[in-house]
């Protein structure tokens, strides 16, 4: 299994979560494990998603989901998780 890390993080607005999932949906990436918090009205979300058959390749997940995040106004990432598993490891 690819794991991928996506954190977003902005200003809460109405349907952050909804966009960022039919994105994800769309792209046939499943979500593993997902938390979400708000605190004095901003977002903060951590998600470990699937993306052993991404339809897409993985720099393009990458720039993709951040001009998404751009578009509703929060900063979103990708990375995968082999980069959290070698930082642990040093």
């Amino acid at each position: 299994m690819t794991k991928t890390i996506i954190t977003v993080v902005g200003k809460d607005t109405v349907g952050i979560i909804a966009r960022i999932c039919t994105y994800l949906a769309e792209k046939n990436i499943n979500i593993l494990d997902i938390t979400q918090t708000t605190m004095q009205g901003y977002f903060n979300m951590m998600m470990i998603v699937d993306t052993t058959d991404l339809s897409i390749p993985h720099d393009a997940l990458c720039r993709e989901i951040a001009d998404l995040g751009k578009e509703i106004g929060v900063e979103v990432r990708a990375q995968k998780e082999e980069i959290f598993s070698m930082m642990h490891r040093i």
